[in-house]
């Protein structure tokens, strides 16, 4: 830990800097950790890499000496200048100062395989705990042409994404991640490989875009808006939840529909598979 952290407090100390809690910053200080995360996200040499929160570069000087190019996106105004000074030299970097939920990751990704005849392109990021749904959200639902995506978040939220669907973490976005990518749990991460520690235990975990869908369903949007609708009333049944969310027209459909795919009336959402959810979706067309 010691060459990542003596680096760390160097550069807070030179540009008087403190981590944001407003934009969810927690410093990592582990060479094991940042290790792990690079090896896992194996970068061939012909590889784009999309960093999303950079921070100070810690990740990012790794990342540098793997890829045929890294582009970073970064929020806060603060970083900007020390990511400018630490890697300027480095003629695979770029750095793109915005949200990244308002960036257009489609476009740049076009233009970067046109350009620089990338192989493939993966995303990297030790991501902001507060926003972590809705950024792997974008990645996914956008249909990115990406190979992989290699984060690290609150372990509770982990768990939880790279659940299979049917098991005890599962939620609403088990299913969407499932959907859209095949998943794996890397490593957990404690409280002191960051500073300031944070509250919770992270964990790095990995999904694997799939190249064709897990289920055949004719409107995925209108599948997505089911699952939503069943987790939104968790302690409800499948049956009373649709039904409350007028999926169902009413409680007769809804268990007509029930029992011609063979689902108990009392079946709870989490205990339904994907393709249980394609096939309601696929009824109710």
């Amino acid at each position: 830990m010691g060459d990542i952290l003596e680096e760390t407090r160097y550069i807070m100390k030179k540009y008087n800097i403190k981590a944001n809690k407003a934009l969810g910053q927690n410093f990592l200080i582990s060479q094991n950790v940042v290790e792990n995360i690079v090896e896992s996200s194996n970068i061939g040499d012909n590889d784009l890499v999309i960093e999303v929160g950079p921070g100070l570069g810690t990740l990012t000087k790794y990342l540098l000496e793997k890829a045929k190019k890294v582009i970073c996106v970064e929020l806060d105004k603060k970083m900007i200048k020390i990511l400018e000074d630490r890697f300027k030299l480095y003629e695979n970097f770029e750095l793109i100062n915005q949200d990244i939920l308002k960036v257009d990751l489609k476009n740049i990704i076009k233009e970067e395989k046109e350009k620089n005849n990338i192989a493939n392109v993966k995303i990297v990021a030790n991501l902001p705990y507060y926003i972590t749904t809705p950024i792997i959200m974008k990645l996914l639902e956008e249909e990115l042409d990406l190979e992989s995506i290699t984060v690290m978040i609150q372990k509770e939220v982990a768990d939880r994404l790279i659940a299979v669907p049917g098991e005890k973490n599962t939620g609403a976005i088990t299913y969407t991640v499932y959907y859209y990518a095949e998943s794996e749990g890397i490593l957990e991460v404690p409280n002191d490989s960051f500073i300031p520690e944070p509250e919770v235990t992270s964990k790095v975990i990995k999904l694997n875009i799939r190249n064709k869908a897990p289920v055949e369903v004719k409107n995925k949007e209108v599948m997505f808006r089911i699952i939503k609708c069943a987790f939104m009333q968790r302690r409800k049944t499948l049956l009373n939840s649709l039904t409350n969310a007028k999926v169902f027209l009413n409680k007769e459909e809804g268990i007509n529909i029930l029992k011609e795919l063979k689902l108990e009336e009392s079946v709870r959402p989490e205990m339904l598979c994907l393709q249980d959810f394609a096939d309601i979706a696929n009824k109710i067309l």
